[in-house]
């Protein structure tokens, strides 16, 4: 998959981050989110498309914790996009799911997340990613000239930089749920059945 980007150097991973350290990069209107902004909480999850464990609670948890938070106006949620476990498959995963457009974005990780066992045991990632573009608008020459998008590999490159060095995140996925952070990795529906009522109470009683 290392064929796909030549990925830039990723930075060295800092301490992890506890709950009581300072507050990870504030959310801002052009991050790729679902939901309403102004809901309750806000859910930041920290994930690689390359991520096992972040393929299972994609696939497994994602779903029910859409309908139940999401949709229903009481979660704001936005991922943000880690390069770790493969980084090139994971940056070229995401770069495919930004030139599918903001409206496919999530389509397209939840495809990858769904096909990540067939790119593993297949050995032919690049067809797979192809493929989701092609269901996804994508003609084979926007999906080429996509992947290997120089300034939007930096981009990404630049923004798990900065959630490295700034946010402290060395893992995934790390979940931060109204500015505290769960660092655990896959979180079961009844831990964010948890957490999300705990952000309620706390907001409630302006802790």
């Amino acid at each position: 998959m290392r064929k796909l980007v030549a990925l830039a150097a990723v930075a060295t991973m800092a301490m992890w981050l506890s709950a009581c350290q300072k507050a990870v990069t504030p959310v801002t209107d052009d991050e790729m989110s679902l939901g309403d902004p102004k809901a309750p909480v806000t859910v930041v999850e920290y994930a690689s498309l390359a991520c096992p464990i972040c393929a299972a609670w994609n696939n497994e948890v994602f779903a029910q914790f859409k309908t139940k938070y999401i949709d229903s106006g009481k979660v704001h949620y936005v991922s943000r996009e880690a390069l770790v476990h493969d980084p090139a498959l994971a940056a070229a995963g995401f770069l495919t799911a930004r030139c599918a457009g903001r409206d496919k974005y999530f389509k397209v990780v939840d495809a990858v997340y769904h096909a990540q066992t067939e790119m593993e045991q297949g050995g032919q990632p690049e067809a797979v990613l192809q493929r989701i573009a092609k269901e996804n608008g994508l003609s084979d020459d926007q999906f080429q000239a996509c992947i290997k998008d120089s300034t939007a590999l930096a981009a990404v490159n630049a923004r798990w930089d900065h959630y490295v060095k700034d946010d402290h995140i060395n893992a995934t996925p790390t979940f931060v749920i109204n500015g505290k952070v769960y660092d655990g990795g896959y979180m079961a529906m009844p831990q964010m059945d948890q957490a999300i009522s705990d952000a309620m109470a706390q907001r409630k009683t302006g802790g």
